[in-house]
């Protein structure tokens, strides 16, 4: 998987269809990403204490990862990632503008 935490994301199918958001956890193994602020679902929560009431939290459930484009910090587009190597270090570069990410 070439996407990371961390990097801003652009979703291209699903309910939450045009929106960017920044990835917070990445599962590589599952193919799946957890998102700030898409794919949400309703929660219930129980009281914690007598007396108190319970209530509905929105939590942020994982996509899949291929249902997200990575938008470039450098030109602004979504575009594929890459790898680039020079040497002994390798990098990530954009698809479009091929700069380095």
């Amino acid at each position: 998987m070439k996407i990371k935490k961390g990097d801003t994301i652009l979703v291209i199918s699903g309910k939450d269809k045009g929106r960017t958001a920044k990835i917070l956890k990445s599962m590589p193994s599952e193919k799946m990403i957890l998102v700030e602020g898409i794919n949400l679902k309703n929660k219930a929560v129980k009281p914690k204490k007598q007396g108190e009431a319970g209530q509905m939290v929105k939590v942020a459930t994982p996509i899949q990862s291929s249902n997200v484009k990575f938008l470039c910090p450098k030109c602004g587009k979504a575009a594929r990632i890459g790898y680039k190597t020079e040497g002994q270090k390798k990098f990530r570069i954009c698809k479009k503008c091929k700069s380095e990410v």
